[in-house]
């Protein structure tokens, strides 16, 4: 098989023996391999001698039914809940802005087609850069803004598509890896309200906007390089990140120490700017939108799992640190930073800070007595890090941030930079309560 199929059919979720639907499928170079293993598949292109084509090559199998059609035409008849997976491969490209938008249509009609529980997986490129007609290259974003979340709404019932992943994967150019592929997976479910913190990050924390802004005084991809190389000094390396934010540490880590690092983050805004950083460059990194809470993976997976700065979203943190024991090679490690607290009473006011951002903190040392020792982790070490962070870390970007006010604020707005600067004076104010603390 072709290694670039390869890599893309490795990311599908299980086929077999189910009702496949190829839009785009061209000449046949994945409808073949895709009638090997699905139930049915319906290759469809608007493009008649391409169908042709594919008939003449992968018309001895049986369960293909080739359809030449405009995905967007009303004509199109497709019934509602009779396909299990939409693969669409370098397609929506071609789709333009107008009439309501092409692929934000498409979208509600595939969420139509897929049966509940099913699933839509397609390939595009995200480099936005790239200019050539018909199509339309964009950058990653715009995917996660469209309407992939409509109700669609059937006996009573109301079915959305959520977003369960999205990979970069790479091609070669002359013996050279080209991070410039995106592999999209939505899921048809029911609609409920287990999604509102996910929204919350979203819509109130992450925001595209927050996240730009921070990143401006970070660093590119978050990366406070006075912490990340000490950290990852620390490490032998292929890793889980949990709560990999916009991806700079996972690049760091890839590409200093030639490692394999998955990344994992709730945020869609998140990843979807780790996607488009991850553009172009030759490094062995994945982004996945996943709660690290119901997420899953095979036991013995990893030999170290980093997170920074995420576990304080967690309310039941012992469970997540067993799953990470689990997760582990024998004699892997865990690498954590977080916000934490004092051993004391917390003020009011910072009482009322936890609550606002629906933080759940303890203080250092209960990471080492009921956490990580009860979830099996042996020799653990604890650190309060406050001093480096808040005293050393925080000042220095808030002193970068304040002189270069007038240079933010036109970037920005005078909103952004009373906000960030306004924050970062009042964890400094609180650093007796807020702590800041190392686990490994």
């Amino acid at each position: 098989m072709n290694l670039k199929r390869r890599s893309v059919l490795s990311l599908f979720p299980p086929y077999e023996g189910k009702t496949v639907l190829e839009l785009g499928a061209g000449i046949g170079r994945f409808t073949g391999e895709l009638a090997q293993k699905a139930g049915e598949v319906i290759a469809l292109d608007f493009i008649e001698s391409a169908i042709k084509k594919n008939e003449s090559v992968n018309g001895h199998y049986k369960n293909v039914k080739f359809m030449c059609a405009d995905v967007t035409s009303p004509d199109l008849k497709i019934e509602d809940g009779s396909v299990d997976l939409i693969f669409s491969n370098w397609l929506l490209m071609y789709l333009s802005l107008i009439k309501r938008m092409q692929v934000e249509l498409l979208a509600e009609r595939m969420l139509g087609w897929v049966k509940p529980g099913g699933y839509i997986f397609f390939r595009e490129s995200g480099d936005s850069k790239r200019k050539s007609n018909p199509t339309h290259y964009r950058e990653p974003r715009f995917y996660t803004k469209l309407n992939f979340e409509n109700a669609w709404c059937n006996a009573g019932k109301s079915f959305e598509l959520t977003m369960v992943g999205c990979k970069c994967i790479g091609t070669y150019v002359k013996n050279k890896k080209n991070q410039n592929q995106i592999c999209w997976i939505w899921q048809k479910v029911s609609v409920e309200n287990d999604k509102d913190f996910q929204r919350f990050l979203d819509n109130v924390q992450y925001k595209s906007n927050g996240i730009l802004r921070y990143e401006r005084v970070f660093g590119q991809g978050y990366v406070v390089v006075l912490r990340t190389k000490e950290f990852v000094a620390k490490m032998e390396l292929k890793v889980l990140d949990v709560g990999c934010g916009i991806g700079g540490g996972d690049f760091y880590m890839a590409e200093t120490f030639d490692v394999h690092v998955v990344g994992i983050d709730l945020s869609v805004n998140m990843v979807a700017f780790a996607l488009e950083r991850a553009i172009g460059l030759n490094c062995s990194v994945e982004f996945e939108v996943a709660d690290c809470t119901t997420k899953t993976y095979p036991d013995n997976s990893f030999v170290v799992i980093y997170s920074r700065d995420t576990i304080l979203h967690i309310q039941d943190k012992p469970a997540l640190f067993k799953k990470f024991f689990k997760w582990l090679k024998p004699g892997g490690r865990v690498l954590i930073t977080d916000y934490c607290k004092s051993a004391k009473t917390p003020s009011t006011t910072f009482a009322e800070y936890i609550k606002q951002r629906g933080y759940d903190l303890h203080d250092v040392q209960a990471y080492d007595r009921f956490m990580l020792k009860d979830a099996g982790f042996e020799d653990v070490i604890a650190e309060d890090r406050t001093d480096q962070v808040t005293l050393t870390i925080l000042h220095i970007h808030l002193e970068k941030v304040e002189k270069e006010k007038e240079e933010f604020i036109s970037d920005f707005s005078q909103e952004d930079y009373n906000d960030i600067v306004g924050g970062w004076k009042a964890k400094l104010e609180r650093s007796d309560e807020q702590k800041w603390g190392l686990f490994i």
